[in-house]
């Protein structure tokens, strides 16, 4: 969990980089194929940091041959890397049968009239584990006490948002294909819920001026950025006195936000993007174009995304890495695609060089698995290979073995196992 600290670095930007690579509008269909760096098992990011101390004449004097105090110093203290651990996770995508499950928990615990905390119960050791964990929020939050939709125009329970907070999740990406789903009213009352249970969130904004900022979170004393932006909104038109509200997806005003974050010290920065066709592992076109531009910016360490509702692969593109998918971390969809209650943890390990950039050290995916709710027993969010050889889910060992294989095979499918990625736990 991410804790503020006084200790900052500052990375600086190469010159030129603020000059936009160009817009490219959700809908493109150049076909990039991504460079990828072999040698390699991490991603350098750009960053500079330097100490300079200086003395004036005749201060500090020591005797001939004698060390000065400064020096001596200086030269006992080795480099002492810092690193940090971040976890995402994909879309929390509300349908009615989730609320039920918190209405049965809810009697069982006796926390109000719903309570998520049991669904995303076997993940808190995993999320809260982690210095910054984040989830997305896919769906705008309905009034307390509703009333609540579904499928396909939601407004869901804001009982979700202490759940997620309990659970061990410090910022949220909000902006999605469902954003304004309740006008810019569900917008707005989103991000109060979160500003409320203080969870950080990135994305949509209630305002002008929160639409110009990137959220730059200082964790343990690095701060980390982070940007979030959407395809469309389902065919709504944006609110015509607040067409800001929803970031889309645009390289130019990415690069911007990435930069801007750069600019107020970020010493990693990251990219959500709700990308990709619904169902489909394979990335398109337009996500592989996106990601080959995007990860050419020197402000941009990171990028991952959702919204297929299914596991995408993982890829290392110029030298960077690229989540292209994370599938359902909650949801119940009523169709027959198989994959939709798949999803991955993904952990990042950010080490600090020397110079005081940071690269990926490590990085991990954690399969996880949404239960099916038939009417009595709750769904629930496993943590796949925590729970695999669990006796207590020996019932659901071969569905649990099942969605392990599938997520794998996924998300190595463009070669990153052989690039060092590996599952955790």
């Amino acid at each position: 969990m991410y804790r503020l600290s006084s200790c900052l670095r500052r990375r600086s930007r190469p010159a030129g980089a603020w000059v936009a690579v160009g817009v490219l509008m959700a809908g493109c269909s150049a076909s990039v194929s991504g460079d990828t760096t072999e040698s390699d098992a991490s991603s350098s990011i750009s960053a500079t940091s330097s100490q300079t101390s200086t003395m004036p004449p005749g201060s500090g004097t020591t005797s001939p041959g004698t060390p000065s105090d400064t020096t001596a110093t200086a030269a006992q203290a080795p480099f002492v890397p810092r690193t940090i651990t971040v976890v995402m996770n994909g879309d929390v995508l509300l349908h009615g049968g989730l609320w039920t499950t918190a209405e049965i928990d809810a009697a069982d615990t006796g926390r109000g009239d719903m309570d998520f905390r049991p669904l995303l119960s076997d993940l808190k050791p995993l999320v809260s584990g982690a210095d910054l964990a984040v989830c997305h929020m896919e769906t705008p939050l309905a009034p307390r006490g509703g009333p609540y939709a579904s499928y396909p125009v939601f407004s869901v329970p804001p009982a979700i948002v202490p759940a997620l907070k309990w659970t061990g999740y410090d910022a949220c990406t909000t902006a999605s294909n469902h954003s304004i789903d309740q006008g810019f009213d569900g917008l707005a009352r989103t991000l109060d819920y979160f500003d409320a249970a203080g969870i950080e969130h990135a994305g949509t904004a209630a305002t002008r001026q929160a639409s110009r900022e990137p959220l730059v979170m200082d964790v343990n004393g690095i701060k980390v950025g982070l940007v979030s932006a959407t395809y469309g909104t389902n065919g709504i038109p944006l609110p015509s006195a607040q067409p800001w509200s929803v970031p889309l997806i645009n390289i130019a005003k990415i690069e911007r936000m990435a930069a801007r974050a750069t600019d107020e010290g970020a010493d990693i920065v990251m990219v959500a993007l709700h990308w990709g066709l619904e169902y489909m592992h394979e990335p398109t076109d337009d996500q592989v174009a996106i990601a080959n531009q995007l990860t050419r910016s020197p402000d941009i360490d990171f990028v991952y995304g959702h919204h297929a509702h299914v596991v995408q692969p993982y890829d290392k593109v110029n030298g960077k890495w690229v989540v292209y998918g994370l599938g359902n971390m909650v949801a119940q969809q009523l169709t027959s695609v198989e994959g939709v209650d798949d999803g991955n943890s993904c952990r990042v390990t950010f080490r600090e060089r020397p110079d005081g950039s940071f690269r990926v050290q490590k990085l991990e995916y954690i399969p996880t698995m949404i239960t099916p709710f038939d009417g009595v027993h709750p769904t629930r969010v496993l943590n796949v290979p925590q729970d695999v050889d669990d006796p207590e889910f020996a019932q659901l060992r071969p569905q649990l073995q099942a969605t392990d294989d599938r997520v794998g095979t996924v998300v190595t499918s463009l070669g990153a196992d052989k690039r060092g990625v590996t599952e955790g736990q």
